[in-house]
């Protein structure tokens, strides 16, 4: 697939003085979130900071592209928990508002069922429960009860625990018996299940792990957190998108004195006498470091960069034994006209529910029908599409690549199929006023992010791949390795992603340059 990738690195940039070369040098892998945040808390840390990335644009998944005056965040879509970011900025001296605008959207999601009805969810808290008693009025009472217990969820799995290294087995057991009261050993569905009865919104309120790659059927209820999340802070966008987020962090890497190089892959971790050493480009150029800190898929980080001897035994036994996140298909494309009826956020449910997820998630089978994220950001920013018209992301969950799926032929297919589902029911006319139309595969993804098997988020958010048992963000490798992103602790999503480079950051201490005493 050939896109055409906007530019996103075009803001103006104040001077500062470069770090002496006698600082001690940080080589970040990968300009995804969790490379962008890593290499920002790196340098708040006294670090010199060299952020490699394979694309001509940071972002990683978060790319941006444009055809024919349509724009389109390729990735991330919804910002949740927005003090993440303004810690970023913090760091920098900077406040996040005076850079980024961002927009709390009303509703959060609007769900729409097989049948044609659908549910608003967001705003209020009276808002939400006005929704839920005009389709099943007994389950107001169990959602103020799932919100109450998704509070306790947060207030120990995020608050004190997301930014937490998980490297050493004792921390586990601490945590044991919080996981136990917290009944982290039920899935997603399950937990919802005992507080909604209605199967609509049990549908709708148990939808969130697929965002993390996870099936709600075999999720761990820990990620029933995002609940009180978002009734905690809303869901936002950025205007300008998610490539504005993009384009402000970047700005404060470089206003920082960090070195950006684009259009440069990492083929080995070079380590000596168990300490890592810096990083070798597939060009055959190397970097020396005092620390790398990778962002790639653990799974490729594992397999391909890092020699077996190296790596410590319980890494490779994760490796071996992995379960993947979902795969992703991703449709792109504008309109000649607009469709002002239809919501930022659309949950698109097709008949089935658990035996699609289950074809997806545990027989690797891609089948006739679907179920689909709907995005039309031209709903709250009209810049992303000429005027008079509507940009839009439809996201297919599809299964990786163990599916053994010809892409180039289903592909095709699959885009055929969605637009008339949607022609039919969310968007009307669209077979005629579609434009600019294009698409990822899971083939995209592993070609074009070194994504192990095509995973749109590494490895999938079981309880049994979760904490100590997530890759490890000390990495379980060479001294000095460090992991960020959606494979390792604590897991998927621009929160959890995020939040690993607040691992980290404890983790690493504090620079010191060699030329200062007992340094």
């Amino acid at each position: 697939m050939t896109n055409e990738t906007i530019d996103v690195s075009d803001a103006p940039s104040r001077p500062r003085a470069e770090p002496s070369v006698q600082t001690p040098h940080a080589i970040v892998i990968g300009a995804g979130f969790g490379g962008l945040a890593a290499a920002i808390r790196l340098l708040a840390k006294g670090y010199r900071v060299t952020l490699i990335e394979r694309l001509d644009r940071p972002g990683g998944r978060a790319q941006v592209f444009e055809r024919d005056g349509f724009r389109h965040d390729a990735g991330p879509t919804v910002i949740t928990a927005p003090f993440l970011f303004e810690e970023l900025f913090e760091l920098m001296g900077v406040r996040m508002a005076d850079r980024l605008q961002l927009i709390p959207l009303d509703p959060w999601y609007r769900f729409r069922f097989a049948d044609g009805s659908e549910f608003n969810y967001g705003g209020t808290v009276e808002d939400t429960l006005r929704e839920i008693r005009r389709i099943e009025p007994d389950d107001a009472d169990g959602y103020l009860r799932l919100v109450e217990h998704s509070r306790a969820i947060y207030d120990t799995a995020f608050t004190e625990l997301a930014d937490q290294p998980f490297d050493r087995p004792a921390t586990m057991m601490r945590q044991a018996p919080h996981l136990v009261r917290l009944r982290a050993h039920e899935t997603v569905w399950q937990m919802v299940c005992r507080y909604v009865k209605n199967p609509k919104l049990r549908r709708a309120f148990s939808i969130q792990p697929l965002l993390l790659g996870g099936s709600p059927f075999q999720t761990t209820s820990i990620y029933g957190l995002i609940h009180f999340l978002e009734r905690r802070d809303g869901v936002h966008f950025a205007m300008g998108g998610t490539g504005a987020v993009v384009r402000e962090l970047e700005r404060l890497i470089r206003d920082g004195g960090g070195t950006l190089r684009y259009g440069e892959t990492v083929g080995q971790i070079l380590s000596e006498n168990g300490e890592v050493r810096g990083v070798a480009l597939e060009s055959g150029e190397r970097l020396n470091a005092d620390i790398v800190v990778s962002n790639a898929d653990p799974m490729h980080l594992f397999d391909q960069m890092l020699p077996a001897k190296t790596q410590r035994r319980s890494a490779r036994v994760k490796h071996r034994f992995a379960r993947l996140s979902l795969g992703l298909y991703v449709l792109y494309f504008g309109t000649d006209r607009t469709y002002p009826d239809v919501a930022h956020h659309t949950i698109w449910f097709g008949e089935r529910y658990k035996d699609l997820l289950d074809d997806i998630f545990r027989r690797h089978k891609l089948t006739e029908d679907f179920s689909l994220y709907v995005h039309r950001p031209t709903a709250t920013d009209p810049s992303f599409a000429p005027p008079g018209c509507d940009s839009f992301y439809v996201l297919c969950p599809v299964p990786h690549l163990a599916a053994e799926v010809d892409w180039d032929v289903e592909g095709p297919k699959l885009r055929d199929r969605i637009v008339a589902a949607l022609n039919a029911t969310l968007l009307p006319g669209l077979q005629d006023s579609i434009r600019a139309d294009f698409w990822m595969t899971p083939e995209d993804f592993q070609t074009r992010y070194l994504s192990h098997m095509g995973t749109g988020f590494s490895l999938a958010p079981h309880f049994t791949q979760s904490a100590w048992f997530r890759f490890h963000n000390r990495a379980e490798g060479p001294k000095g390795l460090y992991l960020v992103g959606a494979g390792t602790h604590p897991g998927a999503g621009m929160p959890g992603v995020l939040c690993s480079a607040k691992v980290i950051e404890r983790l690493i201490p504090k620079a010191v340059p060699a030329d200062t005493p007992g340094g």
